[in-house]
């Protein structure tokens, strides 16, 4: 797919504009200022955007109202069609996010099931039994999600909701012209809800992108042919900062092996899932590692492993958060994007990911390791990284000169590779 050489960045709308976290009815055009991203974006090598909720919402864009309605703290559905023909205009593809396993109290199927109970014509798109009660009294138990009682969990096995939400897909595909979707914990959804979208988007658009958000388990369970294009890597997230932090590059490359290794028994061989250092619901990489000198290091392997690689908004300068009530620190408003030796070192690597085919693919194979050490190979390429504050050297099977595709720098290998201290070697 396209997605294959493609770099994405993640932006939490509501956060980044700086919206109220509750929504106050009060309609301000925020939404537009993401045009005023795109100069960051195009230095940068962004191929597409995944924007977080942008439909009516009561507070945190995931408790969804109004799936056609543009959340009026963000401005209007004319605003948002703006600004995504503006970026398709810079060749920079969008992403959505889809809520669909929960709706907030606020949904008009739901509401018309407050008033009505029994004869409302919607209560089969929930999970309702009219013998039980909820902490707002509203005289009947409802299925939520993970104990969020603000959040109405949807019955995707029912054929009148599954329409609707289908003729939600189309609205986005085809007013907004949007490329994909990234499916909020898709490791909820009925899989028959998924392989109906499939078909569903596939049909008007085979290149349409589908990503699910998903924690544990075998991600092909949703991530094969009749179901989802990709999904989101957790186990390699884990294992990515628990490796600089712990000086264990065993565990991350233990990962990049099970996963994407040559042996029969690899688990997703020849697919791309989706990268990441940190998102909308984790503390910032540069809050996690424990020696910032490993900021740049972290980058390389996330833009060097197999995969699809994405950088949330901020974090290409270095932005820290952490976890807190609600979030908001790990959404912060962003009143102008910012550069630093740290977004240049970035901006080289996505340029060395879409411009080298080495990198289009999930070929891996583990060249050496040591704790603090590694080298492994992306077909036609080396990817070299030493975290420790010492150089270190090791034994390779062959000689000759490679290029530092780094530093545009010979390196000459006689069998053996020394690894300056905290950097990284992208051999060719």
């Amino acid at each position: 797919m396209w997605t294959d050489a493609s770099v994405f960045y993640q932006i939490y709308p509501l956060g980044a504009f700086k919206a109220p976290f509750t929504n106050d009815g009060k309609l301000v055009h925020r939404f537009l200022q993401a045009k005023k991203w795109i100069p960051h974006l195009k230095k940068l090598g962004i191929s597409g955007v995944l924007f977080n909720p942008l439909f009516q919402s009561i507070s945190h864009g995931y408790d969804t109202t109004d799936f056609f309605q543009v959340d009026c703290r963000l401005g209007t559905n004319e605003d948002v069609k703006e600004v995504l023909d503006a970026y398709h205009q810079e060749g920079i593809k969008v992403l959505f996010d889809g809520v669909f396993n929960h709706v907030g109290r606020e949904f008009f199927a739901f509401k018309d099931v407050l008033e009505k109970r029994e004869n409302s014509p919607y209560k089969d798109w929930f999970f309702i039994d009219f013998n039980g009660n909820t902490s707002f009294n509203d005289g009947f138990w409802y299925q939520n999600w993970e104990g969020n009682e603000i959040l109405v969990k949807l019955n995707l096995k029912n054929p009148e909701l599954v329409a609707y939400l289908l003729k939600v897909i189309d609205e986005w595909m085809d007013y907004y012209c949007i490329d994909g979707i990234r499916f909020d914990v898709a490791y909820c959804l009925d899989h028959d809800f998924l392989k109906t979208v499939r078909s569903h988007c596939k049909a008007k658009n085979p290149d349409f992108f589908l990503l699910g958000e998903t924690l544990h388990g075998d991600y092909n369970v949703w991530m094969n042919d009749a179901m989802l294009d990709s999904c989101t890597n957790y186990e390699c997230y884990k294992g990515l900062y628990s490796s600089f932090n712990s000086r264990n590059f065993f565990e991350i490359l233990y990962s990049l092996n099970r996963q994407f290794g040559q042996d029969p028994w690899c688990l997703y061989t020849g697919k791309m899932l989706w990268n990441f250092l940190d998102n909308h619901d984790v503390v910032r990489i540069a809050s996690v590692l424990t020696n910032k000198k490993h900021l740049p290091l972290i980058y390389t392997m996330l833009m060097t492993m197999p995969g699809i690689p994405c950088i949330y908004y901020g974090s290409e300068w270095g932005i820290e958060g952490q976890k807190n009530a609600n979030d908001t620190e790990l959404r912060p408003a962003v009143e102008a994007c910012q550069w630093n030796e740290l977004t240049d070192y970035i901006a080289k690597l996505i340029a060395i990911k879409k411009s080298e085919t080495a990198f289009h693919n999930a070929n891996y194979k583990q060249i050496a390791i040591s704790n603090t050490a590694c080298i492994y190979q992306r077909n036609d390429c080396l990817v070299c990284i030493n975290l420790d504050e010492k150089p270190c050297t090791f034994p390779l099977d062959f000689s000759g000169e490679k290029t530092d595709l780094l530093t545009d720098k010979t390196i000459a290998i006689d069998h053996t590779i020394q690894l300056d201290a905290y950097r990284a070697y992208i051999l060719k």
